[in-house]
């Protein structure tokens, strides 16, 4: 099941959440920075036993302080006109996150914010398609898949895909 919230990620009771990390994995604006406010120090802490994560990977930590019991980090490309394999780049940051949840055993739910439309600039229709399509690819494992986006255009987007192609009852 794949749903769209438009609410604020770090409030979600799921098993993980994603977070939209950049590649020195040390906090940052956006949802990494509001992700590790909520999280606590904690996260800081854990995150900085690694050297980095490189764009399109993906790690899991513990979720201190946040409802979600796991935060899946992983760094989705930066926006420099399409030529660069950004597309590429955001499908894998997408696919890591759903494999690194597998690999953990025990993440039935899992929500998603939309990577790289931040600060990152990824055009949001472009990302929002990407995002759709690897959710319905990878749902067969999942008990709840949620696209959680801060803002209600986003959310529109989502909702458009999300309904596109499904035959009715």
């Amino acid at each position: 099941m794949i749903e769209v919230l438009h609410a604020d990620i770090t409030t979600l009771p799921l098993d993980a959440i994603v977070n939209a990390a950049n590649e020195e994995f040390r906090g940052g604006g956006g949802v990494d920075g509001a992700i590790h406010r909520a999280a606590g120090p904690e996260l800081l802490r854990e995150c900085e036993r690694h050297s980095g994560l490189p764009t399109g990977q993906a790690i899991l930590t513990l979720g201190y302080r946040l409802p979600a019991r796991y935060v899946i980090h992983t760094v989705g490309p930066i926006w420099r006109g399409g030529g660069h394999r950004e597309h590429k780049l955001l499908r894998q940051a997408y696919r890591s996150a759903f494999r690194t949840a597998r690999e953990h055993g025990d993440i039935r739910t899992i929500a998603f914010p939309a990577i790289s439309t931040g600060a990152y600039g990824f055009p949001r229709a472009d990302a929002a398609e990407i995002a759709v399509n690897e959710m319905k690819r990878e749902a067969a494992g999942f008990d709840r898949i949620v696209a959680c986006l801060f803002d209600e255009e986003s959310a529109g987007l989502y909702r458009a895909l999300i309904g596109a192609g499904q035959r009715p009852d």
